[in-house]
């Protein structure tokens, strides 16, 4: 896999920016040089305009970097004041973003199958991680969830980029499994044998899948979701708690060894 590039700053215009699920929106940018250094894993961090008293970027992962477009496509959830902006911002708008950031997955050398695991909005770094296995021929499997069907994204996604089984769950049961993907993938973990398990989601969620993992002998990366205000390490607000230190989400992570993570 190619060294990460450094972040830098980026100026992008919106080509698209519409829902596609229960408050969660598909954003699409034209950034041609940030388009070609994203590497599945890492995020950017993003400026979005209308509030003059607001300082902080907005932290979000990518869902797809197409360098011959030169764009990126970022899914997000509508949670909060930054983020009902950005779901406003119209085709044509420009703003700026910080990125390449952090570090992606890394996928073991001589892996022959893998085990995707995604919750919620966890689910666009975890689909860039099943395109690059795609494109090293690298069989996997996905379990995924949500809380309700109306919230789930990226199962079509995941079966186009070629996973040979998909286990779909919602926690009210209204599609799919009732209950929490963590059990489909335990029972996975069970019947087959993986040299890579990747997770992205809620954290008591990822604290199972990599105990699940560690039962199975599978090493297990997870993509942690951290308030990373400035995105270069110099604010200190994304610590993560590992065995090796307190570490920073947005420069040792946000993608980490699951078993140096202090769950």
């Amino acid at each position: 896999m190619p060294t990460p590039s450094p972040a830098r700053m980026h100026d992008f215009e919106v080509v698209s920016n519409e829902p596609i699920a229960q408050g969660i929106f598909a954003l699409t940018i034209r950034a041609p040089k940030l388009a070609s250094v994203l590497r599945p894993g890492q995020f950017v961090n993003i400026a979005v305009p209308g509030n003059a008293m607001s300082l902080l970027r907005i932290p979000l992962s990518f869902a797809h970097a197409d360098a011959a477009a030169g764009t990126v496509d970022i899914w997000y959830a509508v949670v909060g004041e930054g983020t009902e902006r950005l779901s406003r911002m119209k085709p044509g708008e420009r703003s700026d973003l910080l990125g390449p950031g952090g570090k992606g997955w890394k996928i073991p050398a001589g892996c022959e199958r893998a085990l995707l695991v995604a919750g919620g909005i966890g689910v666009p770094p975890v689909l860039c991680l099943a395109r690059e296995l795609a494109r090293g021929g690298i069989p996997f499997d996905v379990c995924m969830g949500a809380a309700t069907a109306a919230a789930l994204v990226g199962e079509d996604d995941f079966r186009a980029a070629g996973a040979d089984e998909v286990r779909v769950c919602t926690d009210d049961g209204s599609t799919g499994y009732h209950g929490f993907c963590t059990d489909p993938a335990t029972e996975l973990l069970r019947e087959k044998s993986y040299g890579y398990v990747a997770t992205c989601g809620p954290e008591p969620m990822m604290a199972k899948v990599a105990a699940a993992a560690s039962d199975a002998g599978a090493p297990c990366e997870a993509s942690l979701e951290r308030m990373m205000s400035c995105g270069f390490g110099a604010c200190s607000t994304c610590a993560v708690e590992t065995v090796n230190g307190m570490q920073g989400a947005c420069m040792c992570g946000p993608v980490f060894d699951a078993k140096e993570v202090v769950w």
